[in-house]
């Protein structure tokens, strides 16, 4: 899919008048000074350039080990954490998050091939630890950079050795945070990130005892058979946060209950919203869904920061804190949204509907081959192919919401404007109904605030959450970002010293 941003014109226009109107010091980001402004900008700089790498990291994880947002929103936020830190070396007042006992980089040292140094090798000791199934791409990066993939030197003085500690210190402090890397807690399975706090769900995929609670679903397994997946990493509110103080920080009050007039509200809702799918909305639902190649939601966001960053010309300083406060409230937003699900363990539409339009003559997508048809309520599924029919983990509250909403929150706050100009040509159908293709259409996200918006509703066009799970996410997402931006402006500043202290 091919992005356009639009007027370009007016957007350069825009940002003369705001490169010398605003206040950037405010967000954390500088006016460009006259070296800054030959440094290489955009795509060019070297932290957009392994932010690319990291979105075909994340691609290539989805494929081999199907998709787990939480998982790769963690690897995200960690590996630009490291590079943040690696970064404050070489900057005046900034402060690292992990990053112990290395100094400043003296003024005379602090050249941009040095930083570009100490901030790939953060990286890419980083990546290759998260992403190792990938370590010949990663390894052929730097060495496109010029730069000694076997160089292990952890001597502060030294740009090189600067990147390795920033890794080192994210790697050994992250290893047992909860997350379960190593598969080696004590009542886990054995398999890295698995479950150790023995959730079971209330019901099972034949039999919904309690229609309150999440129901796993079967899906197809492309080959005539069916499975249930089992839940998604159910213990990942026990993850240490990023900047947040503790996972539960925000939580939401509970869900609508069966039998309440909120809830046979919102199931209507979602029958509606399906009946009545355009193509436009068609080609919402699956944009923000994404198929086979996923970033997931943190690597979608990561790929619209990237978008600001070819719009506003972002240098490598620029990008650096960026990425990493958008990225801290991805992965921030996962650990949060786990510990709303886990602890409401609340049912998804596809149970709701069938329990509460059971019987009932309603409009619905029958499936690719047959589009919008009349069924019985208990017939009803998502618009979603059979192999992936809805997530396979409690609904309330939405993760796409929870991340679209505080990753476009964080976006604001960052470049001090709402305004995002950035447009996706989808074709409808493309990865639902491949034999009913519509004509393409062009989705318009005029602010990351509407892009955020259009997020999460297409969660509940889709059919996979009732309007609570959307609103209450975007709720959610919107202060972590909020609180994140004051930790991060902290870390700039200079004012927090440690993680202890800015938590």
């Amino acid at each position: 899919m091919k992005i356009k941003l639009i007027s370009k014109t007016m957007i350069a226009l825009t940002l003369l008048c705001v490169i010398a109107c605003s206040n950037h010091k405010k967000n954390g980001k500088k006016t460009a000074s006259l070296t800054e402004q030959s440094q290489p900008t955009g795509e060019d700089n070297i932290a957009h350039q392994w932010a690319t790498v990291m979105i075909d990291a994340t691609a290539n994880d989805t494929e081999r080990f199907k998709p787990r947002p939480t998982v790769t929103s963690r690897f995200l936020g960690l590996a630009f954490t490291a590079m943040f830190d690696a970064w404050t070396r070489f900057d005046d007042q900034a402060t690292p998050l992990y990053l112990d006992q290395v100094t400043r980089v003296p003024k005379e040292d602090r050249t941009l091939r040095n930083k570009e140094i100490a901030i790939s090798y953060a990286a890419y000791r980083t990546l290759l630890t998260y992403y190792y199934t990938d370590s010949l791409m990663l390894k052929e990066k730097m060495l496109a950079l010029k730069l000694d993939p076997n160089n292990h030197s952890l001597d502060p003085n030294t740009p090189e050795g600067i990147g390795n500690l920033a890794a080192k210190a994210i790697l050994e402090k992250r290893m047992h945070d909860g997350a379960n890397q190593l598969g080696d807690h004590q009542n886990s399975d054995g398999m890295p990130y698995s479950d150790y706090t023995g959730y079971k769900p209330v019901n099972d995929a034949d039999t919904n005892t309690d229609l309150n609670r999440w129901q796993p679903k079967y899906f197809s397994d492309g080959q005539g058979g069916k499975f249930a997946p089992g839940c998604l990493t159910p213990h990942w509110q026990n993850v240490e946060p990023l900047l947040l103080k503790t996972s539960d920080q925000f939580r939401p009050g509970p869900p609508p209950v069966v039998g309440s007039k909120q809830l046979e509200k919102e199931v209507q809702e979602v029958i509606d919203l399906q009946a009545n799918l355009t193509p436009r909305d068609k080609a919402l639902v699956e944009f923000m869904r994404d198929g086979p190649k996923s970033v997931q939601q943190a690597g979608h966001w990561l790929k619209f920061s990237m978008d600001v960053s070819i719009r506003d010309q972002n240098t490598l300083d620029d990008d650096v804190k960026m990425f990493f406060l958008v990225e801290s409230v991805a992965m921030d937003g996962f650990i949060a949204c786990w510990d709303s699900k886990m602890h409401y363990d609340y049912a998804r539409p596809f149970a709701l509907v069938h329990a509460y339009a059971k019987d009932k003559t309603i409009k619905g997508w029958g499936g690719p081959d047959k589009g919008m048809i009349t069924m019985k309520g208990q017939e009803w599924r998502p618009y979603s192919p059979a192999v992936f029919l809805c997530p396979p983990f409690p609904s309330y509250v939405s993760g796409h919401s929870t991340i679209s909403g505080g990753c476009a929150e964080a976006l604001k706050l960052f470049t001090g404007s709402d305004t995002f100009g950035v447009e996706e040509e989808v074709i409808p159908g493309a990865l639902t109904e491949p034999n009913n293709l519509g004509a393409p259409v062009t989705l318009k996200f005029p602010t990351f605030t509407k892009a955020g918006e259009m997020a999460g509703i297409s969660r509940v066009m889709g059919g996979y959450h009732i309007q609570a799970d959307n609103i209450e996410g975007l709720k959610l997402g919107r202060r972590i970002a909020q609180y994140n931006y004051k930790k991060y402006l902290e870390l700039i500043n200079g004012s927090s010293k440690n993680l202890a202290k800015l938590k």
